[in-house]
């Protein structure tokens, strides 16, 4: 039905009704001081001819920007067909499948991306979704917590390269739970952990996260750090961009054991930047941590026919009975990403994944290339990397990127803000989406404002 705003009298007539005084009544639990009388950063209203003329001029404003910006969201072609098929009706409005009779093809969607994401991370299981990249380490730390029984350690070790922002997020999450959080510290010549200082750790964490590639990109020695994480008696959680598992090592082959958890950022996967979000997180485990992974799972079966069928199972949500045991909470909107991840991974293939992910590596080597023949640019790390590289500027960073921006390019992220050590220092990324003329122009640009 339309909005239809309520008048004087609707609203006296609302107010008697509950035996309210005024609308002022029905947020006096609010403290005074947090209460303003009006919002005087907002516009006053406009008619829709002013709003048409205002939109048009926004419009002609929204230049394509030559983006080699990541740090953990990234500018990847997603083919038209993705969201063509995403926003249809049946996707586009789908809620919740818990009536598995009229839910079969949401059910089948999410089987399918279950499936394809726990080949891609070499585990057994995977949920449906997560919110973020962010939230989705948090809820496999706490997943870990509660599967390392055997541990009496209240301690979570990040590795010198997990993303700053992610442990923030995680501290705000997790440490009303009585966890401690420690992160081992940069080599400052790699840009990864020094496995050799790991025997001088003397701590038992109850669980190791390990981001690979890096945040700065690089790639870790996961091996080494997963089979002492294990000896340590600590669970072992890879957080991973989905697209690097094309061409890396999944994690459920790092070590001699393989990690026990994955999660990571599913935003490569056929999702818009979208100044954003929504993006979604994911999840997937190993077979005997099955019941302490959060969100949904489909799982597949036959019906009184005999015919293949879904069904949400073993589902440890909020919605249900036993709600103060729910492990997590998530959003139907995830699902719509999902879907669309659904959508383009099985468009592409691991072939087709694979060719993404050789691309970005690529063209990300052609502009260092480019980039360090350029004096007073160099690169910081000595260790290989993805598609994501830490150079180091004789310019301060935030006047290169004001540069930049001007010539209409996202030019990168300033890591001195997380880093401090790493003084003037810029993080590049370079996906598929970039070609020889744009790395050019890029270089080009870079040579301009450093002279």
């Amino acid at each position: 039905m339309p909005f239809i705003p309520h008048n004087k009298t609707d609203i006296k007539e609302m107010l008697g009704t509950i035996k309210a005084g005024s609308i002022d009544d029905l947020f006096d639990e609010i403290p005074k001081n947090l209460l303003i009388d009006q919002l005087k950063e907002v516009p006053q209203a406009l008619s829709e001819m002013e709003i048409t003329r205002l939109m048009r001029k926004r419009v002609s404003l929204d230049e394509k920007l030559l983006c080699f910006t990541g740090a953990g969201a990234y500018d990847h072609h997603i083919p038209a067909v993705v969201w063509d098929i995403a926003t249809r009706g049946e996707f586009y409005s789908a809620y919740t499948p818990y009536q598995a009779e009229a839910s079969q093809g949401t059910l089948q969607t999410i089987y399918e991306y279950q499936t394809m994401m726990a080949n891609l991370t070499g585990l057994d299981v995977s949920n449906a979704s997560m919110y973020d990249g962010a939230s989705s380490v948090a809820e496999a730390i706490l997943m870990a917590v509660r599967a390392n029984r055997n541990s009496d350690s209240r301690k979570v070790l990040f590795v010198s390269g997990v993303n700053c922002t992610y442990q923030k997020v995680v501290t705000t999450i997790c440490q009303g739970q009585g966890l401690t959080f420690d992160r081992l510290s940069l080599d400052i010549d790699t840009g990864t952990t020094n496995v050799d200082e790991l025997s001088e750790y003397d701590q038992s964490p109850v669980a190791v996260v390990i981001q690979h590639p890096s945040f700065f990109g690089t790639l870790e020695n996961v091996d080494a750090i997963t089979d002492w994480a294990h000896e340590m008696g600590a669970l072992v959680i890879a957080a991973t961009n989905p697209i690097s598992l094309a061409l890396l090592k999944p994690p459920g082959e790092w070590g001699k054991n393989g990690a026990d958890i994955c999660c990571g950022e599913g935003q490569p996967l056929g999702i818009p930047l979208s100044y954003g979000g929504p993006y979604f997180g994911f999840i997937t485990c190993k077979k005997e941590f099955l019941r302490q992974i959060p969100g949904r799972l489909v799982g597949c079966t036959t019906d009184q026919k005999g015919r293949r069928s879904f069904t949400l199972t073993l589902q440890a949500r909020e919605q249900h009975i036993r709600r103060s045991k729910a492990t997590s909470n998530i959003c139907t909107n995830q699902g719509l990403m999902v879907t669309a991840a659904t959508i383009y991974m099985s468009l592409l293939g691991f072939k087709g994944l694979r060719s993404v992910a050789q691309k970005s590596h690529e063209q990300t080597f052609k502009l260092i290339q480019q980039l360090t023949s350029i004096n007073g640019i160099k690169t910081i790390f000595s260790e290989p990397y993805f598609h994501e590289v830490a150079i180091k500027l004789d310019h301060p960073v935030d006047y290169v990127l004001e540069q930049l921006s001007l010539r209409n390019i996202l030019g990168g992220y300033d890591l001195t803000s997380d880093f401090p050590q790493l003084e003037n220092s810029l993080l590049v990324c370079v996906t598929e989406t970039k070609t020889d003329e744009d790395i050019t122009i890029f270089a080009e640009a870079m040579k301009e404002i450093m002279i």
